[in-house]
């Protein structure tokens, strides 16, 4: 289901390969982000760039990422279109995840705060 990409200093991004993220994908998206988690991976970025929709329980799949990862490591969203920003700010995740425009952008953030 998710795609990853590595760069460097060891931050991973990853897209979830799905236009909708919902009730009905959302639970394999975060078991297969969370195996990622326990592989190593802890500076990641999930880039929303091909998802048009978003669901409670996609943020909620989203929401336990970041409980896993904790104080290990950081996690940032990318490329977040008009109905899915809405979405965060309706649920108030917007304050919760940093977000940035593209992958490049958040790579280069969490590059500089490595």
């Amino acid at each position: 289901m998710i795609h990853t990409s590595k760069y460097p200093p060891h931050i991973v991004v990853v897209r979830p390969g799905v236009e909708r993220l919902t009730a009905i994908n959302s639970k394999a998206f975060k078991e297969e982000v969370i195996a990622l988690i326990e592989g190593g991976a802890s500076q990641l970025v999930i880039d929303f760039k091909e998802v048009s929709f978003l669901d409670s329980s996609g943020l909620g799949a989203l929401t336990g990422v970041l409980k896993r990862i904790g104080h290990r490591g950081d996690l940032v969203v990318c490329g977040l279109n008009n109905d899915v920003t809405q979405m965060f700010k309706i649920c108030r995740m917007d304050r919760v995840f940093k977000s940035y425009s593209d992958v490049d952008a958040a790579v280069q953030a969490m590059s500089e705060s490595l």
